[in-house]
């Protein structure tokens, strides 16, 4: 198949309107409308509708601008990635981290991102399914666990604590627990079992179990939990990073037996070079040192 006949339709399918490809591509109408003929006589195949106020594409013609759609972003994607070797940061970097993380921490800082690479184009993809790197499903991702996939460059990033919090309203209410069992006077709130989750929150959920708590809320992702918590519901099992934006949150039972959860970067070894990845990599690095300083000003590490 003819990959200039496919490039003018994919402009025509775009438009809607060979006059307008026309422009697009620097080419008369007429020239257009050969390049359009001639392929359809190729595929033997009708791909536009002709009426008075444009073109609209047929069933096949549907089929090949899904192709040449898939094409196009595939070949943009290409072309940055070599663009990327310059300085100038730019493009689309697709990063990958779980809903928690990425809601609570990575969203809220982004703003700092743009503000030094406005023309960068960040697709935030928030879940627990491991993606998969070297196959390119994702060019960055933070993780909760060391990642064990070949071919990446990963680097630790920081040590999360899960803890349990509450609101001041509602240890004014129920009272602040002083000891483990008392959990069974309040209500936990607490990602439920069948949900992706950290080890180690996973123990301690399935320990506070055991207490019999008086109720119980479960969610299926950290934001649930911390909204339930911040709403006065009961005591909530989270991250220890999420305090820092919300300092209204009264820490309950401490204990430094909790297991720390590492936090890894990684991508695959082929974007080592990457300016979208080392700016990325960088900004992340940055925040994790303010947030560990402010987080050592409030007595929390």
């Amino acid at each position: 198949m003819d990959w200039d006949k496919l490039r003018i339709f994919h402009a025509v399918a775009d438009a809607g309107s060979l006059t307008h490809a026309g422009d697009k591509l620097n080419l008369s109408q007429s020239a257009v409308s050969r390049q359009i003929r001639a392929l359809e006589e190729s595929l033997n195949a009708t791909l536009f509708h002709r009426h008075a106020r444009g073109l609209i594409l047929t069933e096949q013609g549907e089929l090949l601008f899904d192709a040449t759609k898939s094409m196009s972003a595939r070949l943009e994607a290409a072309s940055a990635r070599i663009r990327d070797s310059e300085e100038e940061v730019f493009g689309e970097l697709r990063v990958t981290t779980t809903v928690g993380f990425g809601t609570l921490w990575l969203a809220p800082r982004l703003t700092k991102l743009y503000e030094q690479y406005p023309n960068l184009k960040v697709d935030l993809m928030l879940e627990e399914r491991v993606l998969d790197l070297p196959m390119r499903e994702a060019d960055v991702a933070i993780r909760m666990k060391e990642p064990s996939q070949a071919d990446l460059v990963r680097k630790r990033l920081m040590t999360v604590q899960m803890r349990l919090y509450a609101s001041r309203k509602y240890l004014d209410e129920h009272g602040t627990p002083a000891t483990v069992d008392d959990i069974d006077k309040h209500r936990l709130i607490c990602q439920n079992q069948r949900s992706a989750q950290v080890g180690s929150a996973s123990v301690l959920v399935k320990s506070l179990l055991t207490r019999n708590p008086a109720s119980l809320l479960t969610v299926n992702n950290y934001f649930g939990v911390l909204q339930g918590v911040l709403h006065d519901l009961g005591i909530g099992i989270l991250p220890d990073y999420v305090t820092e934006e919300f300092p209204e949150l009264v820490e309950v039972l401490h204990s430094d037996e909790n297991s720390g959860v590492p936090v890894y970067l990684a991508y695959p070894e082929e974007l080592r070079h990457s300016q979208r990845v080392s700016a990325f990599r960088d900004f992340v690095q940055t925040e994790i040192m303010a947030h560990r300083k402010h987080m050592k000003e409030l007595g929390k590490l």
